[in-house]
């Protein structure tokens, strides 16, 4: 656990340093769009701070590489090296769309590229679900399937990104939450090469966020832009398949976890990587169907993402995020709540994490359906404002 803190703590000063420099240098050679009719914000914004993100990561990557610690998954150096290079892509086609403003389609076919490096030639790919013993099919659907989730939690992500620190705050909440599993499912397993892999990208996701957060929190000084958005989602969809690449039926033999701790295991095997990305998958697939219904590409801009719509309820820039925030961390924190308690043997086993979800859940809806009403009267006074 040590030797994960400090890539933690050196993956955030990287990325705080980072971060800072580009932000310097985007100030000082003017590297920042116009405000767009759909933003939140009113004061141009540098938006390359996904470079900054990247580089830490990949940074502290190549660091790895020399520690013993890590050496599990330097074993087979392919899946890490093809993650390397397809975030390099990533990040490329990213900040050229944010200076740009790249075609969808552009975008579109580099995610797949980036989606096939991982897959193809990284070889991290879903092979069985852990349902009855269920196979996924052939290698090219288990490739296709893998590439199609790694695309689809790609868009997720950067459709959420659009209040100050929203993205980052949450990515980290998710992502350090996905670091708790997946070390405690090495610790429980065994684990292999991919269990360390996954282990390994979340804890630097969480120090790369942790370290961006600083310029990006209100009011933010410096946006991830779409190169570090998908770059996150890039490496969240990344880590939970490397995990789910090794998840197999004979993993829950009861001669592996022990009866009691079977369905502790195999709800969070199931759900987390389903609830990290939750809300901005929910996001993702209401825009789609709302563009397209409109006649409109589904990768269309509009004002009218989750966010946008926690603001006209009457919530602050703020407030709207905090709240972002509470549903990802109750959401999450659940899940991996009844993994510990069956594991643990707590008292009630995995009830604990259903009822934590049932109280959390309340409380959130209550927060986010019912604001202050000093909150509502700010908002009708900034609405009467703009009609003026």
């Amino acid at each position: 656990m040590k030797q994960y803190l400090f890539a933690i703590i050196l993956t955030g000063a990287m990325s705080l340093m980072l971060s800072w420099g580009v932000w310097q240098l985007s100030m000082r050679f003017k590297l920042y769009p116009g405000i767009r009719e759909r933003d939140v914000h009113t004061t141009p914004t540098p938006r390359l701070g996904g470079i900054a993100i990247f580089l830490a990561i990949a940074l502290m990557v190549l660091i790895s590489r020399a520690n013993p610690y890590f050496a599990p998954f330097w074993a087979d150096p392919a899946p890490i090296i093809s993650v390397l290079i397809a975030s390099a892509l990533i990040v490329g086609v990213g900040a050229a769309d944010d200076i740009w403003d790249l075609d969808w389609m552009i975008k579109l076919g580099a995610q797949f590229i980036a989606a096939g490096i991982i897959t193809i030639g990284g070889g991290l790919q879903i092979i069985a679900l852990p349902i009855g013993g269920i196979m996924v099919g052939s290698s090219w659907i288990s490739i296709v399937a893998t590439m199609m989730v790694i695309v689809v939690v790609m868009n997720a992500v950067n459709f959420i990104d659009g209040l100050d620190g929203l993205l980052t705050g949450t990515v980290l909440i998710a992502a350090g939450v996905l670091f708790a599993y997946s070390y405690l499912l090495v610790r429980d397993t065994g684990g292999d090469n991919n269990f360390n892999l996954a282990t390994f990208l979340a804890a630097v996701i969480v120090g790369a966020c942790a370290g961006f957060l600083p310029l990006n929190w209100r009011p933010a000084k410096l946006f991830m832009g779409d190169s570090g958005a998908l770059l996150l989602g890039l490496l969240l969809g990344t880590c939970t398949i490397a995990i789910l690449s090794r998840i197999t039926p004979e993993m829950l033999d009861p001669d592996t976890f022990g009866q009691s701790m079977l369905l502790g295991a195999f709800i969070p095997i199931l759900l987390l990587p389903i609830i990290i990305v939750i809300f901005p998958l929910t996001d993702f697939v209401l825009a789609v169907l709302r563009r397209m219904g409109a006649g409109k590409s589904p990768f269309a801009p509009d004002r009218k993402h989750l966010h946008h719509r926690m603001l006209d309820l009457g919530h602050s820039d703020r407030d709207s995020t905090l709240i972002f925030y509470a549903w990802t961390a109750v959401l999450s924190l659940s899940v991996l709540l009844m993994y510990v308690a069956v594991r643990e043997r707590w008292p009630g086993g995995y009830w604990l994490g259903i009822a934590f979800a049932a109280v959390g859940l309340a409380a959130c809806a209550v927060v986010t359906f019912i604001p202050p009403e000093n909150a509502r009267r700010a908002r009708r006074r900034a609405l009467q404002e703009a009609s003026k």
